[in-house]
């Protein structure tokens, strides 16, 4: 087993609530330390301290960032979706903290690594595989993928949770929050509650393997027919609550589709939103986080590898039926149906004023507008012009609002798809995929 790990990535979890009690503490020490050394500097030169000024600086955004990365988990978590769903209300500098971690995680150094292998498959887990790298392939929130081979030769990816990180997720959260909004990071006229909600769902979901065992199981079944994509086959006999072992699939980072030829381009895109589309109104059963990593491709085949299935949710009839009666009404154009799909659905508080309501409405229009014909992401622009205007809503404090958890996870999906299909510069018949669903 080869145990060379890159030193700069390497970092021990703190694996009980104490310790990540510790390090959250001590975050909040230093920064306590700095806010008041600048607001003593402020004073100084005849200023008036602001709070969200003293904490966002070049220094404390670094320890932010580095910090939720080395603790992984719910800390770690919470800050990906905040980038996430509160978009372009955030100050760039902590955007900046965001999207750090939205890229940027730690893998265990070895011997924590081993204790880790030796709690889920004993302490002669050697046997149960031909071989096993501990150079991990990817490292997030919750765990680290390594390559393995099965004793029956099957190449195999096997995920491994962090120590702690499942038992630590309520109190994390807990801290996390509580340092946001001591902090002053965030308009205090946000409520926090559903997106903590969410993501406390979310991590609990993630952090149960056998779970998503479950659910890579049954979306290898609902798929077996789909030539267009692939989904790992699970080993159950070698998984365990801390270890999701499963069919390693070739492939490549699906951002490079975007050196792809333009028909190959069109069509991994247009599969991956006609899955949106079955998995919303045919198979009630949705994969939820629209991160990058979780889609791959073959370029031998055009073929989309999907992975991670910790995020699944199943749908409800009425989110369901309530986003099937808002694609029908923006199709066809009606603004007072769509305004009371948008609010029946949470999208948007009820009881707005007219003003409000127009800005919401043009918006909407605008995005069922480009749906009319084949939308070319190329070249289209109306991912800025949309943009432009939430950025202009969300100067509105009345209208600052996030959504019920049964419709965020569906709204970050579906933007995430959007911002993929922009990245790799594909063009998709909107008009095709959405007519068996269009029609009444």
């Amino acid at each position: 087993m080869n145990e060379t790990l890159p030193p700069s990535r390497a970092r021990r979890v703190p694996a009980t609530r104490l310790a990540r009690l510790g390090r959250m503490g001590g975050l909040a020490t230093g920064l306590a330390g700095d806010v008041a050394l600048g607001a003593g500097r402020a004073l100084a030169r005849g200023e008036r301290p602001r709070l969200d000024r003293l904490v966002l600086t070049p220094g404390t955004i670094g320890r932010i960032a580095e910090r939720l990365s080395e603790m992984r988990g719910a800390a770690m978590k919470l800050g990906q979706l905040l980038s996430m769903e509160t978009g372009d209300m955030l100050p760039p500098e902590l955007a900046q903290i965001l999207a750090r971690l939205r890229a940027e995680a730690h893998v265990m150094p070895p011997q924590q690594l081993r204790s880790v292998l030796e709690e889920s498959y004993g302490a002669d887990f050697r046997k149960r595989f031909k071989g096993f790298d501990t150079r991990p392939l990817a490292a997030a929130s919750i765990g680290q993928v390594h390559r393995a081979t099965a004793a029956d030769g099957m190449s195999l990816a096997v995920k491994l949770q962090y120590p702690g990180v499942r038992a630590a997720i309520d109190s994390d959260l807990d801290n996390a929050a509580a340092l946001i909004r001591w902090s002053g990071l965030l308009p205090r006229e946000l409520d926090l509650g559903p997106l903590l909600a969410e993501a406390r769902t979310q991590l609990h979901d993630e952090a149960d393997y056998d779970r998503e065992g479950r659910y890579l199981a049954r979306f290898g079944a609902l798929l077996r027919h789909d030539p267009r994509v692939v989904v790992p086959v699970h080993r159950p006999d070698l998984s365990a609550p801390g270890a999701l072992a499963m069919s390693f699939e070739p492939s490549e980072p699906i951002e490079t589709l975007a050196e792809a030829p333009p028909g190959t381009r069109d069509a991994a895109m247009t599969a991956l939103i006609e899955l949106c589309l079955r998995e919303l109104f045919e198979f009630r059963l949705m994969q939820t986080d629209p991160n990058f990593a979780n889609y791959r491709w073959r370029p031998d085949t055009g073929q989309i590898v999907l992975l991670d299935f910790g995020a699944t949710r199943e749908i409800v009839a009425e989110v369901a039926e309530g986003h099937m009666a808002l694609l029908r009404a923006g199709m066809a154009r009606d603004r007072e149906a769509v305004l009371a799909a948008l609010e029946a659905l949470g999208f948007v508080r009820p009881g707005l004023s007219e003003r409000h309501r127009t800005a919401i409405l043009e918006m909407g229009e605008m995005g069922f507008a480009a749906l009319d014909g084949p939308l070319d992401f190329a070249t289209a622009d109306l991912p800025e012009r949309m943009r432009r205007r939430g950025m202009e809503i969300g100067s509105e404090r009345e209208l600052w609002h996030i959504p019920p958890a049964e419709t965020l996870f569906l709204q970050r999906k579906i933007g995430g798809l959007y911002l993929l299909a922009a990245r790799i510069g594909a063009r998709v018949d909107f008009p095709a995929l959405l007519a068996p669903y269009a029609a009444p």
